[in-house]
C-alpha cells in the first residue's frame, strides 16, 4: 500500500523498531549494512591470512580442513534465525570460506567432466567457486590425478536415488589407496533443451548420459516416444553436441544450459521430483572427527556359510547404523565378492572402533576407505 506525503512517495514499510520509514531511508540502511558486511568479510580474510602464516611457520602444509569447515557451516545453520533458510545461509558462508581459503592456498579439484556436468556442480557446491576445478574424462582419471598429487581432491558420483550405485566408482576404490574426505548431496533436475539451429518439430534424437535417460524414461515415453535416445559420456557432452545439429535435443542440467547457450523448452523432466545424486570427495589424508560423520569400508568375507551374517552382526551388537551395503565382484578368484559398507559414525568413535575390531576378526580383509563429515549442503 502506498500513499503520498509532502510530494514524496512513501510506503508503509517499518524498520526494526516499528517506525514507518520511506524507501530512500531503507536503501541508506542497506548501504550502511553492506559497508559493515564488507568490513567484517575483509577482517575475516585477513584473519585467514594470519592462519596461513601460523601454519607455514609450524610446518603445517594442510590448509583445507573438511571437518573444520563442516563444523563452521553447521554452527551457522544452527544460529540462523531467518528470513533466509539454513541452506541458503550456509551457501553464502561456503563462498566466503572458499574465497578466504584461496588467499591461503587455492584448492585444486578434479571432477568427472567435461565442464557443465552435475559432478562439477557438486564440486562447486562443496568447495565454492574460488576452488580451481579441472575436468577429467573418466572416473579412474580423477583417482589418478589425486593419487599423483596433481590436484588436492577429486569429486566422483557414487549413487543416485532412483538408479542406484555407480559401479565405476566402487571399482576404482578396489585399486586405489585414496581416502574419502567428504560427501555432497545434489538434487538433480533435468531439462530438455535445444540448440540455436533446432526447432522443436524437427527433433528426431535426444542425447544424454545413460543414467539421465533412465531417470527421464517415463517423461520421454509420454512426450517424445518416437525419437532416438542416444547415450553419451556425460550430459555436458550431450549439450555440446546439439550446438551444431538441427534435429537433436539434449537432456542436461542448468550448468550445461548456461555454458553451451542452449534453450530450455521443458524443465524438471525427471520422473521422480526427489531425484538426488550423492558424490564423494576423495583425497590422500585421513579426516579427524567433526561430530557428525560417516565411515565407508571395503570388506572381503570368507567364502563360507553364514559369512554375511558374521560380517554384519557386530554392527548390530555395537549399535552402529548401516546406511548402505553394496556387493561387487572381487579382483581375485571367480565368484568371490567384496562388500562396500557405509555407516554413521567416525572410526575413532568407541562403538565404531569396537564393531570394526570384531568384524576384522571374522573376515579375510577389511579396509577403511575413510571417515568424513556427513553432507552439510
Amino acid at each position: 500500500m502506498q500513499f503520498l506525503k509532502q510530494g514524496k512517495t512513501m510506503t508503509n514499510d517499518k524498520d526494526v523498531t516499528g517506525t514507518a520509514v520511506d524507501l530512500p531511508a531503507l536503501r541508506d540502511q542497506i548501504d550502511s549494512i553492506d559497508k559493515q558486511l564488507l568490513a567484517l568479510i575483509s577482517e575475516r580474510a585477513r584473519c585467514a591470512q594470519s592462519v596461513a602464516e601460523v601454519k607455514v611457520a609450524s610446518g603445517d602444509a594442510v590448509f583445507y580442513r573438511p571437518e573444520r569447515e563442516a563444523q563452521v557451516l553447521r554452527k551457522v545453520m544452527a544460529a540462523n534465525t531467518g528470513p533466509l533458510d539454513d541452506e541458503e545461509v550456509a551457501r553464502l558462508f561456503r563462498e566466503i570460506m572458499s574465497a578466504c581459503l584461496a588467499l591461503e592456498q587455492p584448492v585444486t579439484v578434479a571432477f568427472l567432466g567435461p565442464e557443465g556436468t552435475f559432478t562439477q556442480a557438486a564440486a562447486l557446491k562443496h568447495f565454492g567457486h574460488s576452488a580451481v576445478s579441472r575436468p577429467m574424462t573418466a572416473i579412474d582419471e580423477v583417482f589418478r590425478e589425486v593419487s599423483s598429487g596433481a590436484v588436492n581432491y577429486g569429486v566422483v558420483p557414487i549413487e543416485n536415488s532412483t538408479e542406484g550405485v555407480v559401479n565405476h566408482t566402487l571399482d576404482s576404490f578396489l585399486e586405489s589407496s585414496l581416502k574419502i574426505c567428504g560427501e555432497v548431496e545434489l538434487r538433480i533436475h533435468h531439462h530438455f533443451m535445444l540448440g540455436a539451429n533446432t526447432r522443436a518439430e524437427n527433433i528426431t534424437r535426444v542425447y544424454s548420459h545413460s543414467q539421465s535417460l533412465a531417470q527421464c524414461r517415463k517423461w520421454l515415453d509420454a512426450n517424445y516416444p518416437g525419437i532416438e535416445r542416444i547415450p553419451v559420456s556425460s550430459n555436458a557432452e550431450a549439450a555440446r553436441r546439439v550446438q551444431g545439429e538441427w534435429n537433436s535435443a539434449a537432456i542436461a542440467g542448468d550448468m550445461a544450459v548456461q555454458l553451451y547457450s542452449l534453450e530450455k523448452i521443458h524443465e524438471n523432466i525427471e520422473d521422480y521430483p526427489d531425484n538426488s545424486t550423492r558424490f564423494l570427495v576423495i583425497g590422500r589424508d585421513d579426516i579427524p572427527a567433526s561430530g557428525d560423520d560417516k565411515t565407508s569400508v571395503i570388506v572381503s568375507a570368507h567364502n563360507e556359510p553364514g559369512a554375511l551374517y558374521l560380517l554384519l552382526e557386530p554392527f548390530q551388537t555395537h549399535g552402529v547404523d548401516l546406511t548402505r551395503v553394496e556387493t561387487r565382484p572381487a579382483r581375485s578368484g571367480t565368484w568371490n565378492y567384496v562388500f562396500f559398507i557405509d555407516f554413521l559414525g567416525h572410526q575413532s568413535d568407541e562403538h565404531v572402533s569396537a564393531a570394526l575390531a570384531q568384524v576384522r576378526e571374522r573376515v579375510a580383509d577389511l579396509r577403511i576407505l575413510g571417515s568424513y563429515p556427513s553432507a552439510v549442503l
